[in-house]
């Protein structure tokens, strides 16, 4: 693993904040101590065994894998923690709005991958610089576990054209793959420790591969967007204010939840989910994936 930047008091220096955008990414920040993290996995996993046959309407994954932040007070701890944020800040500037939290999470031994891909795709934002995505490790992420892989520079690029899988294996909700072919000496292996973070711009090339250690890979994808930026597609949209001056903005603001899968948040999830999948999945040859509609 790299050693972890120094960062200034907490927040990226100008000479980082020039790599960022330099390379379209930026690794490994240590935001928490590998304590927090080692809290937070317990937390999640406490979370799992609890909520995995308890009568959610949609599969737990679901919840974990889209939107956990609307129904999960968890999501929300992470994603508005004061140190991700002071990094974050250092890209988007002091108004910060928090958009989605997800627990990407493989299990050992398994063959689950990330199909090399941006992630502006499909979210109906275009090819905007407001929108940054902070990767948070609770476990050892490593080649071996299925690290994510940038390439440097990628993010100069338009959206490319990509082709949908939709298979089993893929985590991503259409199996999403770009149409260009990635050599592997232009991938860059992001590896994290716990605690640790990576940042990157919603344009860079980006996949990862499958667990063949012995642990569970556990990461936090948090997608961070500036109150400022217009969505380009499906009209009305909701965020988390999370720091500065987030009134006026492109996104209708809501409270974090209180308590896990509350009654009120399950309904409030499913509006979301409904507005995004009619952006996500538009175009989608199945009714497919984790934005497919429960028959």
């Amino acid at each position: 693993m790299l050693d972890c930047m120094a960062l200034n008091n907490g927040r990226l220096t100008e000479t980082q904040q020039n790599r960022y955008w330099d390379d379209g990414y930026l690794f490994p920040m240590q935001v928490v101590s590998p304590a927090q993290a080692n809290s937070w996995r317990a937390e999640l996993e406490a979370l799992e065994a609890k909520w995995l046959d308890n009568g959610l309407p949609l599969p737990l994954n679901t919840y974990k894998r889209v939107n956990a932040q609307c129904v999960m007070p968890l999501a929300c701890d992470i994603g508005l923690h004061p140190a991700i944020l002071d990094a974050v800040e250092g890209v988007l500037g002091p108004d910060i709005m928090l958009y989605s939290t997800e627990f990407f999470i493989k299990e050992p031994h398994t063959t689950h991958v990330v199909s090399m891909h941006q992630d502006l795709t499909y979210w109906g934002m275009g090819e905007i610089d407001g929108l940054v995505t902070a990767w948070l490790a609770l476990s050892d992420v490593t080649t071996q576990t299925g690290c994510m892989d940038f390439v440097k520079g990628s993010h100069k690029n338009p959206i490319l054209p990509h082709e949908d899988s939709f298979d089993e294996n893929n985590l991503l909700s259409r199996g999403q793959e770009i149409v260009v072919d990635v050599a592997d000496e232009d991938k860059v292996a992001v590896e994290l420790a716990p605690g640790q973070l990576s940042l990157h711009h919603g344009l860079t090339i980006h996949g990862s591969g499958p667990n063949t250690g012995n642990d569970r890979r556990i990461g936090v994808a948090i997608r961070y967007l500036s109150p400022h930026i217009t969505k380009q597609a499906g009209g009305l949209d909701y965020a988390i204010a999370a720091r500065g001056d987030c009134a006026g903005g492109n996104f209708k603001t809501y409270a974090a939840p209180t308590r896990n899968f509350a009654p009120d948040t399950l309904e409030f999830y499913d509006k979301i989910r409904d507005i995004q999948a009619a952006v996500m999945m538009a175009g989608a040859k199945l009714n497919d994936g984790i934005y497919a509609k429960e028959t």
